[in-house]
């Protein structure tokens, strides 16, 4: 089995950390949580769960940065707190990172939403489009990397938002695999924005971004 450090970036996160600590509960893994000010009992579960736990500035991809540089295994998995792996998944990771030419290139996971809505099944095939035909996955899909890439690439930008494509962007789509398993992701946002205009709005903040808007003005949009 090989030495894997999983970095989870958290924010108030109690009521959905538990299961995701859960599933990544596997031998020879390593995980640390990242918390950018919780004022919830997000710290107290990580650390029930044997988690590792540090504190800093609020910022996914500053968080992810700094859960990193705390890693010590040789390859990385960076998981949103709601991003749950589904059965097998310690398996693909495995199976991918003993191959020696994937030492730099990166990974993926398929998405699944915990919704039986047919409106999530229509957001996930659109996923497997974007990820299959523009290389470009975003953070909930998850991201695995070994440590000598990852740092050969300078990490995660400290920037407030599409930290995620940022560093898809310098992986490149040649560079980047889907792993044959897979995350179910919380549907929370997609009920509470709408499944049309939740995907049309990060469309537009995707565009934005190409387009050279800086990341601190899309957050304001994002927010």
């Amino acid at each position: 089995m090989q030495k894997l450090s999983i970095i989870i970036p958290t924010l108030n996160a109690a009521h959905e950390l538990a299961i995701t600590l859960q599933a990544c509960a596997v031998e020879h893994t390593e995980v640390i949580v990242s918390d950018g000010g919780s004022t919830d009992l997000t710290c107290e579960i990580a650390r029930r769960w044997g988690a590792t736990v540090t504190t800093g500035e609020a910022g996914r991809g500053t968080q992810m940065s700094t859960g990193a540089a705390m890693a010590s295994k040789d390859w990385l998995l960076f998981l949103h707190a709601d991003s749950i792996p589904g059965q097998g998944w310690r398996a693909s990771v495995d199976e991918y990172a003993r191959n020696p030419d994937n030492l730099g290139r990166a990974a993926v996971f398929h998405l699944k939403l915990d919704d039986p809505a047919r409106q999530a099944r229509r957001i996930e095939w659109w996923v497997e489009m974007r990820t299959r035909l523009l290389g470009l996955p975003y953070g909930d899909q998850g991201l695995l990397i070994s440590r000598k890439h990852y740092d050969k690439l300078g990490g995660f930008s400290d920037i407030p938002l599409m930290e995620d494509v940022d560093i898809i962007r310098r992986i490149k789509r040649a560079n980047l695999r889907c792993l044959p398993s897979h995350i179910t992701t919380s549907a929370a946002r997609y009920k509470k924005d709408g499944y049309w205009k939740r995907p049309l709005r990060n469309l537009s903040l995707l565009t934005l971004y190409f387009l050279k808007v800086p990341p601190r003005f899309l957050v304001r949009l994002y927010s």
